[in-house]
């Protein structure tokens, strides 16, 4: 591996890591987060729940910032959000047919859809109203810019949502960033 792209990764690591640990403190000091664990259905202020859409289950670790800044957006969109924090993922992973090589940092359950990992709300709401005979949506890692993952500077990695098929093999669903 040259020399170039090791600092690449490495730096893209350390932003990664800092954007999540930022998530993290802030959803500490958040009135709305700080809740958001103790009551089983927290809103973002000023947020309105759609009624047409169900509620999204999303399962994390309770130490996970950027979790509960995906589960913002969730509100943000119109999802009423059940948070159940778990010192244990793998169980739920494995219950909800997670493919091995997909997982990411938190999984929900949504319109008996599984939803893992910092999926935009709009491909969610697609997937709802499409209705496809599947699993549910993967993006595997936690890709800069996806929402939970924004960059200070706006910036965002390229990355595809997939469909996770009843056989558990995955096809694109959407792509989103330069060129997406």
């Amino acid at each position: 591996m040259n020399r170039t792209l090791s600092l690449s990764l490495l730096l893209t690591t350390v932003l990664l890591g800092s954007a999540c640990a930022r998530a993290s403190e802030e959803a500490a000091s958040s009135p709305a987060s700080a809740t958001a664990t103790a009551s089983p259905v927290a809103v973002t202020a000023g947020a309105t729940i759609d009624p047409e859409l169900p509620l999204a289950i999303v399962h994390k670790t309770a130490s996970c910032g950027c979790c509960g800044v995906w589960a913002d957006h969730l509100k943000a969109a119109g999802f009423a959000v059940e948070i159940r924090d778990t010192d244990d993922m793998h169980p739920v992973k494995q219950r909800l047919g997670v493919p091995a090589g997909k997982a990411s940092c938190h999984t929900a359950e949504i319109g008996g859809y599984v939803v893992e990992g910092h999926i935009p709300a709009s491909d969610i709401k697609r997937l709802l109203k499409e209705r496809p005979t599947a699993r549910g949506l993967v993006l595997p890692g936690m890709p800069a810019g996806s929402p939970g993952m924004e960059m200070p500077d706006g910036h965002v990695q390229p990355y595809t949502v997939e469909l996770v098929l009843a056989d558990g093999s995955t096809q694109p669903f959407a792509q989103h960033g330069p060129g997406g």
